[in-house]
């Protein structure tokens, strides 16, 4: 087992380190208390080849590995998770599954704009559309409708949570064409976001990743062409499924990131701060919380990699990604709240950073399937 990045690998994450310092520090505060979208931010990102990264170069990304991709994700979620959030959605939930599961028509047509993250100059982003009012953890439960029309389909019904909600120009959408099926009556369609018939919600006022575009979507008598379905008819759930399993590994990693950040600013903070006549970093109650904060983001990395690591090597990845989401999330909440008690008083404001931090680590327990199911998830693979 090799523990050493490779030289590339080194590269990428200093490339990442260097974006978010520079591009994604300077106003993070602000954009968060406006609830501002990070658009020169992403677009710098399009820039670097970052929307892309595991997109193969025929189709427009850089044909990075997974390894590469959580490098990245934990360095630009250690300042501003509204961005790393666009960049993984765009990345593990869209790019992925349409180079993977897509016809060569849609590749041609749409994966290569959005590994490249723009078109003639514009922002090119993607959306994933499962969850709804009613179907949230239980994805079976799809009630936006997809009628058959012959050569062309007709979408009808309401997407909740959705990243990228109003920016995105492609949406994939979940859909369910026949009910008695149930699972296997869903399909996924590839919808433009300008289609007649399409609603955007207004921006939901959230607790954390502020910035980060979330949207409800309402679809009314949408025509979306046949050709525009992805796979054979039937397999939406599968492709969801699939998909959100490499999806938990950048999640993962933005939840390791958010950790890393907060960890380092409890670090500097505990080196500066004196109480007792010293700085606080002298005092062992301070050294065990640093300490345990320091190893459980390292076991979380460890998992994060793992993960990565069975990914690019062509294994079963569900069982690694789903523990690693669940560890790095839960270890995201518990680090920040560590590092806000580090701070004392100053924690609690937003010019320390670490409470920012401590409210975008929250998502990372919810979204992309929440901790409760991703238990679900390991259990039924270790008893299998």
């Amino acid at each position: 087992m090799q523990f050493q990045l490779n030289e590339e690998q080194l590269m990428i994450q200093k490339a990442a380190r260097d974006f978010a310092q520079n591009e994604c520090l300077p106003g993070v505060i602000e954009r968060d208390e406006k609830q501002q979208f990070p658009e020169a931010q992403v677009l710098k990102l399009a820039e670097l080849g970052f929307m892309g990264m595991m997109t193969a170069p025929e189709y427009g990304g850089a044909g990075m590995d997974s390894i590469s991709y959580v490098l990245a994700m934990e360095e630009i979620s250690k300042i501003d998770a509204s961005v790393s959030v666009c960049m993984s959605v765009n990345n593990s939930l869209v790019c992925w599954g349409l180079e993977k599961y897509g016809s060569e028509e849609q590749k041609q047509q749409y994966l290569t704009p959005l590994a490249q993250g723009r078109k003639e100059g514009s922002l090119y982003l993607g959306a994933f559309l499962l969850s709804e009012p009613e179907a949230g953890s239980d994805a079976t439960s799809q009630h936006t409708i997809a009628e058959d029309k012959g050569d062309h389909y007709v979408l009808n019904g309401t997407k909740n949570w959705i990243t990228n909600g109003k920016t995105a120009s492609i949406y994939l959408v979940m859909a369910q064409t026949d009910v008695s099926k149930g699972s296997k009556g869903i399909n996924t369609f590839i919808v433009e976001k300008n289609t007649a018939g399409i609603t955007v919600g207004a921006k939901e006022n959230k607790l954390g990743i502020r910035g980060s575009d979330t949207h409800s979507v309402m679809f009314q008598d949408v025509k979306v062409p046949k050709q525009n379905r992805i796979g054979d008819d039937g397999f939406g759930f599968s492709f969801a499924m699939k998909t959100l399993a490499g999806g938990r590994i950048g999640i993962a990693a933005q939840a390791l990131g958010i950790a890393s950040g907060a960890y380092e600013r409890a670090v500097d903070y505990a080196k500066q701060r004196k109480a007792f006549g010293k700085e606080i970093a002298h005092h062992q109650i301070i050294q065990f919380k640093l300490a345990d904060m320091a190893t459980r983001i390292e076991a979380a990395r460890l998992l994060c990699l793992r993960a990565a690591w069975e990914k690019d090597n062509g294994n079963d990845y569900t069982l690694s990604s789903s523990m690693a989401k669940v560890y790095a999330s839960e270890t995201a909440m518990w680090v920040t709240t560590e590092a806000v008690q580090i701070h004392g008083g100053y924690g609690y404001v937003k010019e320390y950073h670490v409470e920012r931090l401590m409210r975008d680590a929250k998502i990372t327990q919810i979204y992309e399937g929440t901790s409760e199911v991703q238990r679900i998830v390991i259990g039924r693979g270790i008893l299998k």
